[in-house]
């Protein structure tokens, strides 16, 4: 006769919060994992492509922005993990599930590229607080803090790349 396992499933964590609202949240997280995604690329695509009187400036702000970008991803895909579903990871699927555009082929001026960026983080802050009411709602203070978090910093962000555009 076989003896049964005692090992639980690792399919279906059950921490307190429904098949249905994990299985919602990590959508909706899934959408913030790839505008970051696509955010970054953007953004470290323009790091290198940046030119202009402005360029040592726009260069540095880049390259720290891409970097909290990368530093982004990870978080939110281990809490897709975490709420027991598959992250996604490939560019088609960040495609499909981004609402950012990809970088222009050719690069624009630099101050475009500054427009571009501001308009990116603020779509980003959108998704991320269409997120917020799932998991408020079925009480995942994890994923709240986390979406608090990247809202913060886009819209921070944003201002700031907007203050650059003012005359």
């Amino acid at each position: 006769m076989a003896k049964k396992s005692t090992a639980r499933s690792a399919a279906a964590p059950q921490i307190g919060i429904s098949d249905k609202d994990r299985q919602a949240i990590a959508g909706g997280l899934s959408k913030l994992l790839a505008d970051t995604y696509t955010l970054y690329l953007t953004t470290h695509n323009f790091h290198w492509n940046v030119t202009g009187p402005m360029f040592n400036s726009l260069h540095a702000m880049f390259m720290a922005q891409y970097t909290e970008l990368w530093n982004a991803v990870d978080p939110i895909a281990e809490r897709i993990r975490a709420l027991g579903h598959a992250a996604p990871g490939s560019y088609a699927q960040f495609a499909k599930l981004s609402s950012l555009k990809d970088a222009p082929t050719e690069p624009p001026k630099a101050m475009a590229m500054v427009a571009l960026l501001a308009e990116g983080h603020e779509a980003v802050a959108r998704t991320a607080r269409a997120v917020f009411p799932l998991a408020d709602a079925a009480n995942d203070q994890p994923t709240a803090d986390l979406l608090t978090q990247r809202m913060d910093i886009h819209e921070k962000t944003a201002w700031m790349l907007r203050a650059l555009l003012e005359e």
